[in-house]
């Protein structure tokens, strides 16, 4: 009859720690999905949301840019692709409705690996996102421009506050001709 308790007792102890444990991580993971960021709830102080290009992690890539300070990938949402296949905007045709860009940008830094002197992406540091919506960006091609900053430290996204939804319009006036757009489809 001893032997029963002591089991009995030895069982009840170890579902105890069990259940301690589950609980314990699950407070963690709790705690952390209250700190970890969900980059699609931002929104740029125009209104244009993060969440309205979802997916672009995995978009085909546009073109490719370089400045002394950061390197650029320009990728495209499936509807600007198509439309760069048929010849826009080369065509004199204006980008369809819902036609999304992002630039992504690196600080470059120099590879430690290659046999040969390149540049290759470090720290992200900013998605600079356009948004074909003529209704709502009437004033600027029918394009919204937003900026979201990345800060590596924190591991968040922040809203450019300096940005409205007009403010990459300033430079892309030069490509008027080409509805607003500086890089072609690139040669593949």
């Amino acid at each position: 009859m001893e032997i029963l308790v002591k089991k009995d007792s030895a069982m009840e102890c170890k579902s105890k720690l069990t259940i301690a444990v589950a609980a314990a991580v699950l407070a963690v993971l709790g705690v952390m999905a209250v700190y970890a960021q969900d980059k699609y709830s931002l929104k740029s102080p125009s209104g244009i949301a993060f969440s309205d290009f979802r997916g672009y992690e995995d978009w085909a890539v546009i073109s490719s840019a370089r400045t002394d300070e950061v390197l650029k990938v320009i990728v495209g949402n499936p509807t600007v692709i198509k439309a760069y296949k048929a010849g826009i905007p080369g065509n004199g045709q204006p980008f369809p409705e819902g036609s999304k860009i992002a630039k992504l940008q690196w600080k470059p830094k120099k590879s430690t690996e290659a046999p040969f002197v390149v540049d290759v992406p470090d720290v992200f540091s900013q998605a600079f996102l356009m948004e074909k919506d003529a209704q709502r960006f009437p004033k600027s091609g029918g394009w919204g421009y937003a900026v979201f900053n990345y800060d590596p430290k924190s591991d968040k996204f922040t809203p450019d506050a300096g940005s409205p939804s007009d403010c990459g319009h300033v430079c892309h006036v030069k490509v008027k001709a080409k509805d607003y757009v500086f890089h072609p489809y690139q040669k593949r």
